[in-house]
């Protein structure tokens, strides 16, 4: 088998991968564009968001909905469509319902909007202007606002590149806002992590043919270039087993189909003057392309959806898309995208065995389905060598993202799960990231790491140092999604850079299982939007 290592400039022409055929990954997202004059002729019809009753609508819409609601009394949660003195001829009333201030949050209104820009489009609209109003209880409504109307305008790739005159939806979204003063910043803060979380989409979403992991680096190489984001695409099955061995070992079955060999993506993005750099954020995301569970096989029609596996590694993608969008002064950034597919097949790893970590930890395999922390434990040992002993990355925290446990649907519902070690608990990270999420419409829980996860995964006999799982399923064992983020951190040996370490390393481990959306519906684009406004982007 061959072992590449290719560096590639982002700036530079690249030329396809041997059996990867061209697709069309460089379509865009809708971008939203400020529009000041609701008299405008640029639109065929306005969608009207709003969490007021009918009657204080603003001018012209009030007056239409005050005489509507007299006949029809649940205007206020379902809206309509509605005919309007405008150029635009007609508009969506959108309503958020009643927001009650100890339980909903500013996920009203991009509720109300992915609602309302649905309805316009069975309406015939094609041109719409969404117009946003102001509500003093949540501080970033516009900006939530118009990222769940791009959510809704989001056209999944296989439509694009196999039938794109199935689904056609608008390239443009006017909008008006009543806060003048925030529109432009607004919008523009909106198309940077709506162009990350369109990424995020593609690769998540993509079937897993079509992103199996050649095809994500060809879809990374197109969507990069240009962008001053350097990349580096790592390769081959000798090479695995030396530098990455937990990842080979999960790649091992794939290794022998060309088509579904497994890469490690890294992207880097340095600002232009270093000194300026406060804090050096390192991802490294499971890229899972799909889970067969490996010899331990996923049974009992659970198979379906797996490939949804990859939604921590497009998320980390999507992160650095509005990195490379927004080009932040006072951050370093360094990704690793862990692109593998868990076969199974003669050549499938399997239980029992001992594969020696990059760290030189000895991990017993004890579940092939467990397959994505050993996906990304190299990759993270490699960050941990980085910040380390590397004198640019100054401040460094590192992070894994990835839809790792059944367990943490059943503990959270639908949202993403935060668990930091000691040094990043120390820093308050989880809370602050818990907060910016709120205010973005992307939000988190949290969970602790404790001694009982360490517990978990030491060493049960001579033979091995880590104990990798146990066979009862996550979903079924105490504590099922906090104890990853331990063998994360014990098999890459950050274990060694806690409180009282000479060097201590900040490390959250962010579980995306329940908040990355599952078939049939799209990928959420989680924690995008909760990253950008923890750490690029500050929100009041």
């Amino acid at each position: 088998m061959w072992a590449v290592l290719r560096s590639v400039s982002s700036t530079s022409l690249w030329r396809g991968v041997v059996g990867i055929r061209g697709f069309s990954s460089m379509s865009k997202p809708c971008v939203a564009k400020v529009e000041e004059n609701l008299q405008s002729a640029d639109y065929d019809g306005i969608v009207l968001i709003s969490h007021l009753p009918p009657g204080q609508q603003p001018a012209p819409f009030g007056a239409v909905l005050a005489d509507a609601a007299k006949i029809d009394e649940s205007l206020i949660n379902v809206g309509g469509v509605f005919g309007v003195n405008l150029p635009s001829k007609r508009f969506v009333y959108a309503p958020t319902g009643n927001i009650c201030p100890d339980y909903d949050d500013v996920r009203s209104f991009a509720d109300a909007a992915k609602k309302g820009v649905s309805r316009a489009l069975k309406a015939g609209i094609k041109s719409p202007l969404l117009v946003i109003p102001t509500c003093e209880q949540f501080k970033q409504v516009e900006l939530v606002t118009v990222l769940g109307a791009l959510e809704e305008l989001y056209v999944p790739i296989m439509v694009r590149e196999d039938a794109p005159k199935k689904l056609v939806k608008p390239k443009t979204l006017g909008v008006y806002l009543e806060n003048k003063t925030r529109a432009s910043s607004t919008v523009k803060l909106a198309n940077a992590i709506e162009a990350g979380r369109f990424v995020a989409r593609d690769i998540g979403g993509g079937d897993p043919e079509r992103m199996a992991p050649p095809r994500v680096e060809k879809y990374v190489l197109d969507v990069f270039g240009g962008s001053g984001i350097k990349i580096e695409v790592l390769a081959g099955t000798e090479f695995f087993e030396k530098e990455y061995p937990l990842f080979a070992a999960v790649n091992r079955a794939a290794s022998v189909i060309e088509r579904h060999q497994g890469r490690i993506i890294y992207l880097t993005y340095e600002p232009q003057d270093l000194k300026n750099v406060k804090e050096t954020l390192m991802f490294v995301g499971k890229g899972v392309t799909y889970d067969t569970g490996g010899a331990d096989i996923k049974a009992g029609g659970i198979m379906a959806g797996m490939s949804r596996d990859k939604c921590g590694a497009a998320g980390v993608a999507g992160f650095m898309k509005v990195v490379a969008e927004l080009k932040p002064q006072h951050v370093k950034v360094v990704a690793a995208l862990c692109m593998v597919r868990n076969s199974v097949g003669e050549n499938c790893y399997v239980s029992d065995e001992v594969v020696i970590a990059r760290s030189g930890v000895r991990v017993r395999v004890g579940n092939t389905d467990a397959e994505g922390r050993m996906a990304m434990a190299d990759a993270l040992c490699r960050m941990k060598e980085l910040a380390s002993t590397t004198p640019n990355c100054p401040n460094p925290h590192l992070f894994t993202i990835a839809t790792l446990t059944g367990h943490a649907v059943l503990a959270v519902g639908n949202y993403s799960i935060c668990q930091d070690n000691g040094p990043a608990r120390e820093d308050q990270n989880s809370r602050k990231l818990q907060d910016a999420g709120a205010v973005i419409g992307d939000p988190f829980e949290i969970s602790t790491m404790r001694r009982e996860d360490i517990a978990f995964y030491k060493a049960k006999s001579a033979g091995d140092d880590l104990l990798q799982c146990t066979n009862t399923p996550s979903s079924r064992t105490p504590r099922g999604h906090q104890s990853p983020g331990a063998f994360l951190l014990l098999a890459s040996g950050l274990e060694k850079h806690g409180l009282t370490a000479k060097l201590p390393v900040k490390y959250s481990h962010l579980d995306i299982a329940a908040s990355a959306g599952d078939l049939p519906h799209e990928p959420s684009g989680a924690p995008i939007a909760a990253l950008v406004a923890r750490f690029i982007q500050e929100l009041n």
